[in-house]
């Protein structure tokens, strides 16, 4: 019987003897106000995991690790919390970070269409990022701006009313922006 291959996201790798999994004051800190706000700790996982990202960009193995031998959670507990959110980074996110919205309004106006545009023009897919390390896109059900349709936020910018010629011109400018900070 062949052996059936998993997703990276699904593997829980296993502790190295030896190995001690750290969380910063800052970051201990925070977990231990946010988990004051609960009954019990592990009412307070995702809430830790959200403190992590937000201090190192995205949640490692070794601070999924820390957060459990902090908390007394499982691993596995946390990993499922951490692969459940989209918003919840497994791997270093791009630096900028589409989120394209495929609420029903802006599915009527051409979000779909400006995903194809995304897709051709830098090779990603949803929960993707590009190999420059630039652009991770992501879907969100609603951005709540259904009168300004098809949007996207990009690192907490909302742009609207998008059409594919503003999409390329916006993607360009990102790209400009980052050869411009490279070279400096």
């Amino acid at each position: 019987m062949e052996e059936q291959q998993l997703p990276e996201f699904h593997r829980i790798p296993v502790r190295q003897e030896g190995e001690a999994p750290q969380l910063s004051a800052e970051e201990i800190n925070e977990i231990d106000e946010e988990r004051s706000h609960y009954e019990c700790d592990g009412a307070a996982g995702l809430e830790a995991l959200r403190i992590v990202q937000r201090k190192r960009g995205w949640i490692s193995d070794e601070s999924l690790r820390a957060v459990s031998a902090y908390l007394g959670i499982a691993e596995a507990e946390l990993e499922g919390l951490a692969t459940y959110y989209q918003l919840l980074f497994r791997s270093p996110p791009g630096t900028e970070v589409i989120q394209l919205c495929k609420s029903s309004s802006c599915w009527i106006l051409g979000c779909e269409q400006l995903q194809a545009d995304i897709i051709e023009e830098l090779g990603i897919g949803p929960g993707e990022t590009s190999t420059d390390g630039i652009f991770t896109l992501l879907e969100n059900p609603c951005l709540g701006a259904c009168d300004r349709a098809p949007v996207l936020l990009m690192n907490g910018e909302l742009h609207t009313h998008l059409s594919g010629e503003k999409l390329r011109a916006l993607l360009a400018e990102k790209r400009r922006r980052h050869a411009d900070q490279s070279t400096d």
